[in-house]
């Protein structure tokens, strides 16, 4: 969850990295006095997500600093559209332009290509969900945005579910159903279990353990109908590996509950917004 604390910690670390000893190039060049009015203007189509976070950059940096005409989470916009109104000290809206906007362009980044996605798939029942390849220290922002474009979160954490994928197996070794059904006797009732395989032989086997979900890594579409039609609404399904936007619908045909997709996070790169002065 990305909550208030969790978005001024993080929003103080940045304004630190970026100003450690002050905005000199502001203190010399502009007026104490001067103030300013800009607008966080879009540069292209895109999702709108992380209004609170834009908010906390510039009242962390001059609580007399005012952010208005937020855009709504979610919203849908198009180049040239105003999505914020800021005004007040010039000074202090120059050194908190640059935070506000690394985390505006990578947050509404996120949700648009998580809106791509769920568009592409929508009408199947199928949920797009995203994964641990987040950027460190920005995954409860980037999962937040993820949300806001309409997608679903996988596991927060490590600490959250218990997901045995390949290597666990492999470490594991002998008898797969067997190893697995210790495991469930070791964690709390509650605990979701989900096991990854990448060979159609193996889905029996983790079947036989009770298991509530199985990752079909890397299957292509046919094999992922034949994984489905053999798992039979014993476990859930989730497909992964080799997700596109270009393969998407394809995948989500095959009857798979889930898609998870790496790269709503680890290749979003940044939305191109900017702040324009209002005349």
């Amino acid at each position: 969850m990305l909550t208030q604390a969790t978005i001024d910690k993080a929003v103080r670390f940045a304004l630190a990295e970026d100003a450690p000893w002050g905005d000199i190039t502001s203190a010399a060049a502009i007026a104490e006095d001067a103030t300013l009015t800009v607008a966080l203007v879009a540069r292209e189509d895109g999702v709108f997500a992380g209004g609170e976070v834009v908010r906390a950059a510039f009242a962390l940096t001059d609580a007399t600093i005012a952010v208005t005409e937020l855009a709504a989470e979610g919203h849908r916009f198009a180049p040239g559209e105003r999505l914020a109104l800021i005004e007040g000290p010039a000074r202090s809206i120059l050194t908190a332009e640059r935070v506000a906007l690394n985390f505006a362009q990578r947050m509404c980044a996120v949700a648009t290509l998580t809106s791509r996605y769920v568009d592409a798939v929508r009408g199947s029942g199928v949920r797009i969900v995203d994964t641990r390849k987040t950027t460190p220290g920005l995954r409860a922002f980037e999962k937040y945005s993820v949300r806001v474009g309409g997608g679903h979160n996988h596991r927060f954490s490590l600490s959250d579910a218990v997901m045995v994928k390949d290597n666990h197996l492999a470490a594991l070794g002998g008898d797969t159903t067997a190893a697995l059904r210790a495991i469930r006797d070791r964690v709390g009732h509650t605990t979701h279990i989900e096991v990854e395989v990448d060979r159609m032989d193996q889905i029996e086997p983790v079947l036989a353990a009770g298991v509530d979900s199985i990752m079909l890594d890397n299957f292509t579409p046919d094999e992922l109908r034949e994984a489905v039609a053999l798992v039979g609404g014993r476990a859930a399904t989730e497909a992964s590996g080799n997700v596109s936007l270009d393969t998407v619908a394809e995948i989500a045909a095959t009857g798979v509950d889930v898609i998870s997709v790496g790269k709503l996070t680890h290749s979003a790169g940044s939305l191109d917004l900017g702040l324009d002065e209002v005349r």
